[in-house]
């Protein structure tokens, strides 16, 4: 079995302080949900969800945490509750996490992606204590020259967009402060460890997003509507929410020096995606969505004067799977299938304890697989 197992995931978080910014988004909610099943103590720190529905309202999350509802823009803020909190590890995902959103919001994109990071990493400079720091960015982060290979982690940063950007910017702006304040070299003396971690498009049950192509399509099924889709030629990185969160809980783990005798060497950048060939088409994860819907069917929605979008985008994973021990588990198919069935018991009524333990049995049945699966 690849990295992580269950037994080194508890070893490392049960009992710990973890903080989650973010964490009533979608993939905050999923992280905040394993940590806790862990037995981590966690601490939420985040806007109130702005979807609805919304997967930390459905899994009644505020009883599994401490949830501060609070702005990453706060800096007064942020560094009061990681002085209260004193956190062993940090997760930062607090985040505008929309591309299309960028072109209406910029500033706001802005100032959550650049400006929070930099207010959280302050925050853990004055703070003064060993804490193991994984920073959420993108795989949008890299400038993307639309060629067919996968972006590696010392390819340029970019971004056409303004949340491309934000992440790229982000990416530097993280790598400055461990060059400046935590370097890896001095680890054994100011004990921050820092890293980053680029993810590929995700997709699984709960994401409730606008302008997002899993849940827009889920939407229009479960409503008896045919499912439009824009740009059914482009090519992303499609992967289910658990194999980056698996990735982030392990990069952790590492940080904190389980599992090795050298955290500094993890102190870095690491692409966390599916096999090349699990990056598929905007129209094949359509098809993929109906076709374990069991019904409904999807057309090409084309909207004159849209922003850029990139139309192909692939991430290499050659250094987590050579370097953290990490690889997917899931294939396409199989990530497909698991999302649809999630949102199939939402449809049927499932929530709160009982959506948990549905939730948690996905998360139990993701950590037994051996290796992938088509």
């Amino acid at each position: 079995m690849s990295a992580p197992t269950p037994g080194e995931l508890r070893d490392a978080y049960a009992g710990r302080r973890v903080l989650v910014t973010g964490h009533t988004g979608f993939k905050g909610g999923w992280l905040t949900l394993w940590l806790h099943a862990l037995g981590a103590n966690v601490t939420g720190y985040s806007l109130a969800p702005d979807t609805e529905p919304a997967l930390c309202e459905d899994l009644s999350l505020e009883r599994l945490c401490q949830n501060l509802v609070a702005d990453v823009r706060d800096r007064a803020r942020i560094e009061a509750s990681l002085n209260e909190i004193r956190p062993d590890v940090v997760f930062h995902l607090a985040a505008q996490s929309l591309v299309r959103r960028s072109y209406d919001r910029p500033l706001e994109t802005i100032e959550t992606n650049f400006l929070g990071t930099a207010n959280l990493l302050e925050a853990i400079r004055v703070l003064g204590r060993p804490c193991a720091v994984v920073v959420v960015t993108s795989d949008k982060c890299y400038e993307n020259r639309e060629w067919v290979y996968g972006y590696r982690e010392d390819d340029p940063l970019g971004g056409h967009d303004v949340y491309s950007m934000s992440k790229g910017a982000a990416e530097l702006l993280v790598s400055s402060y461990r060059r400046s304040f935590f370097p890896p070299a001095r680890l054994a003396s100011h004990k921050v460890a820092v890293a980053t971690a680029r993810a590929g498009n995700v997709i699984g049950g709960g994401d409730w997003a606008r302008d997002r192509l899993v849940p827009d399509v889920v939407r229009a099924l479960a409503a008896g509507q045919r499912a439009l889709v824009r740009n059914p030629q482009a090519v992303r990185p499609w992967q289910h929410v658990l194999e980056p969160l698996g990735g982030y809980l392990l990069l952790g783990a590492r940080l904190m020096r389980f599992g090795t005798r050298d955290p500094a060497r993890f102190c870095a950048a690491w692409n966390f995606g599916p096999y090349s060939e699990n990056s598929r088409s905007v129209a094949a994860l359509a098809t993929a969505v109906v076709d374990a819907w069991e019904g409904g069917s999807w057309e090409a929605g084309s909207e004159p004067g849209a922003p850029h979008e990139a139309s192909l985008l692939r991430l290499a994973i050659d250094k987590a799977q050579a370097e953290l021990g990490w690889a997917p588990r899931w294939g396409f198919h199989q990530s497909c299938a698991r999302t649809v069935e999630w949102y199939r018991a939402h449809h049927a009524g499932l929530r709160g304890s009982a959506l948990r333990d549905f939730t948690l049995q996905q998360i139990d049945d993701y950590m037994q697989v051996g290796g992938p699966r088509a």
